[in-house]
C-alpha cells in the first residue's frame, strides 16, 4: 500500500487501513509504560501539591518541583477496575492505570524523556519511569551543543534547565488497533504536549515546541531503536530570558543526522514491556522512515494560507472575563461521560467562555510559524449546537479572530452524526455541543512532507486537551472520539469548499455522576 493511500484510508476508509482478520491477543498485551532495567534510578517526591491555582514565579527548579511537574504532566493518577459479564456469569475484571490526559483505550503509547541540568541530579538524559515515579539515567553528561545542533541551532539550549522529548512506542497501541494506531499516536502525543504546556505555565516555566529536528540524532541520544520507538516532539524548558528561533539563529551551518550521531557512542539498554510476541508493523515504520529529517536544510515554516471568505450568517459572541481555575482540581475532575451525558441548556456565556479560553490559550511558541507573523492556529473548531441560549440549533464554524460563529447549516444534525458513529458508546441526542477539530485536507504535505500528517494530528490533540480542560472547569464533560464518519461531518459544515476535513469529534455537555467506587492515590 502506498503512503498516500494509507493516509487517505486512515481518515476516510478506516476498514481498508487495517486487515479485516485482525485479532487482538489480549493475553499478550503490553504494559502502558516502559520499565528500564539495570540503570541508575532517582526517586521523585510523592508529596505533590493538591492545588495549582496560582502561577508560580520563574525560578530554577529543584527535585521537588521537577517531581511535581512530571506527575501532573504524565504521572499515574488513578487505578481503575471494571467488571464485564461473561457467558459463564463470572465477571471478567479489566484493570487500567489512568493519567490526567486521555488516551485511546487507555494504552498511552507515548513515553517521556528529559535532559536535566539541576543541582539535585547528575546532568544528563533521563527516562520518566511512570510506574515508579522516578527518573532513570540513560546517559550522563552535558549535551547542550548536541541538542542545539539537532534543533538546527534554533534554540539556546544552554539557557534551558531541561528539554523534554515526547516519543511514541509503536507496539503499545498497534497490538489493539493495528494500522489505525498511527492516527491515534499523533493525537495522543498532542494531548500530552497540550497538558505539558498548561502545567509548565503554572510552574513558571517558559516552553516551546519543536516539531522539526534531526530524528536519528535525537533517537541516538536517547538510545531508542527506531523500528520500535521514535521521538515526535522536542520541548525545551527555561526560567531565564531565552532566544527562541524558528528559522535558525543567524548561523548558516548545516548539520546532518549522520554527522551528529558520530559525536556520541551508542548506548545499549534493557527494558521490559511485558509482551512476548511482538508483531511487525511495516506501515508504521514505513511512515516513520518517510517522515524523518536527515539534515537541518530540510526544516521549513508553514506560510499562512489565504482564508476563503464564505458568505454566511454570523452570531457574534460576548467577550468574557478570562477564566481562572485550579488546574489540579480541573484535571482530577476531567471526565469522559460515555453514556452519562444528560441533555441540558447551555448558556451563551458558557459557550463563549469555552471557545474563547480553548482557542486563546492554545496559541503557543513553535517552529512552524513564519517569523514576525501574527500567530494563527492551523487547526480550527466547528460545532453542531443544540439547546444553546440565544443561538439557533445548527452547524457552525468558530471564527476565533472575531470571536463569532459562522453559520454553516441550520437544523438538528444529531441523527446524522449518530448514524456516522462506528460505536454506540455515546448518545449524541443527550449532548448539546458536538465539536469537530478540523485541519487542511492536504496535511501540509507540500511544506512538511509526510511529517505534516503527524504534526497536524498533534496540533489537533493539543486543541482537544485545551477544550477538555476548559470544559471541566465549566463543570462539563468531554469525550474525544475517532469512531465517526469524517465525510459526513465535512458535508454538514461544507468543509470541502474550504479544503478542510474533520480530524476528531468531541461531544461536550453536562453529565450525571457515574455510580462507582472511588478512592484517592494520594494520602
Amino acid at each position: 500500500m502506498g503512503l498516500d493511500t494509507f493516509l487517505h484510508n486512515l481518515h476516510f476508509d478506516i476498514d481498508k487501513a487495517s486487515p479485516a482478520d485482525w485479532e487482538v491477543d489480549w493475553d499478550d498485551a503490553p504494559l502502558p509504560y516502559k520499565i528500564y532495567r539495570g540503570l541508575p534510578v532517582f526517586s521523585l517526591s510523592l508529596e505533590v501539591p493538591l492545588t495549582l491555582e496560582e502561577w508560580e514565579e520563574p525560578e530554577q527548579p529543584n527535585l521537588r518541583k521537577i517531581s511535581h511537574f512530571l506527575w501532573y504532566v504524565f504521572g499515574i493518577t488513578q487505578f481503575s477496575q471494571s467488571a464485564f459479564p461473561t457467558e459463564d456469569h463470572a465477571p471478567e475484571l479489566m484493570q487500567s492505570y489512568r493519567r490526567f490526559v486521555p488516551s485511546g483505550g487507555a494504552l498511552y503509547p507515548n513515553e517521556l524523556y528529559v535532559y536535566l541540568k539541576t543541582e539535585d541530579f547528575p546532568v544528563g538524559v533521563y527516562h520518566y519511569d511512570v510506574a515508579h515515579h522516578r527518573l532513570v539515567l540513560l546517559r550522563e553528561g552535558n549535551f547542550d551543543s548536541y541538542i542545539a545542533k539537532a534543533l538546527g541551532n534554533r534554540c539556546d539550549v544552554s539557557a534551558c534547565f531541561g528539554t523534554v522529548f515526547v516519543s511514541t512506542m509503536f507496539w503499545k497501541n498497534f497490538y489493539k488497533y493495528n494500522n489505525f494506531a498511527y492516527r491515534l499516536q499523533g493525537l495522543d502525543a498532542g494531548v500530552l504536549i497540550g497538558q505539558l504546556l498548561e502545567v509548565a505555565k503554572r510552574f513558571g516555566f517558559a516552553s516551546g515546541v519543536y516539531f522539526q529536528y534531526l530524528d536519528r540524532a535525537i533517537n541516538h541520544l536517547l538510545g531508542l531503536t527506531e523500528k520500535e520507538e521514535s521521538v515526535y516532539a522536542v520541548i525545551p524548558l527555561t526560567v531565564e530570558p531565552t532566544s527562541w528561533f524558528t528559522n535558525g539563529s543567524g548561523r548558516d551551518e548545516l548539520v546532518s543526522a549522520a554527522e551528529l550521531c558520530r559525536e556520541l557512542k551508542a548506548i545499549q539498554t534493557n527494558y521490559y514491556i511485558q509482551s512476548q510476541r511482538i508483531k511487525t508493523f511495516p506501515m508504521l515504520t514505513k511512515m516513520n522512515e518517510a517522515s524523518m529529517l536527515e539534515s537541518t536544510q530540510s526544516f521549513r515554516q508553514i506560510k499562512t494560507r489565504e482564508k476563503l471568505n464564505v458568505e454566511s450568517q454570523v452570531v457574534t459572541l460576548p467577550h468574557m472575563k478570562r477564566l481562572s481555575y485550579d488546574l489540579a482540581s480541573v484535571c482530577q475532575k476531567r471526565f469522559s461521560p460515555d453514556m452519562d451525558f444528560i441533555f441540558g441548556n447551555v448558556s451563551q456565556s458558557k459557550l463563549s467562555t469555552l471557545l474563547q479560553e480553548a482557542t486563546s490559550a492554545y496559541l503557543y511558541r513553535n517552529d512552524l510559524d513564519e517569523p514576525h507573523k501574527k500567530l494563527e492556529s492551523r487547526v480550527s473548531l466547528y460545532g453542531c449546537l443544540n439547546n444553546v441560549e440565544g443561538i439557533p440549533d445548527g452547524a457552525y464554524q468558530y471564527d476565533s479572530a472575531d470571536h463569532a460563529l459562522r453559520q454553516a447549516d441550520l437544523g438538528d444534525h444529531r441523527l446524522n452524526l449518530q448514524y456516522g458513529m462506528s460505536a454506540g458508546n455515546v448518545n449524541l441526542f443527550q449532548v448539546p455541543l458536538c465539536f469537530h477539530v478540523a485541519g487542511d485536507k492536504d496535511h501540509f504535505i507540500s511544506e512538511l512532507g509526510y511529517r505534516g500528517y503527524r504534526i497536524q494530528q498533534m496540533e489537533a490533540g493539543m486543541l482537544v486537551q485545551r477544550l477538555l480542560l476548559v470544559a471541566s472547569a465549566l463543570k462539563m464533560g468531554g469525550h474525544p472520539l475517532l469512531g465517526f464518519e469524517a465525510k459526513l461531518s465535512d458535508e454538514i459544515y461544507k468543509m470541502n469548499n474550504q479544503g478542510k476535513t474533520s480530524l476528531i469529534q468531541i461531544p461536550i455537555g453536562p453529565y450525571r455522576p457515574r455510580p462507582w467506587l472511588q478512592g484517592s492515590l494520594q494520602s
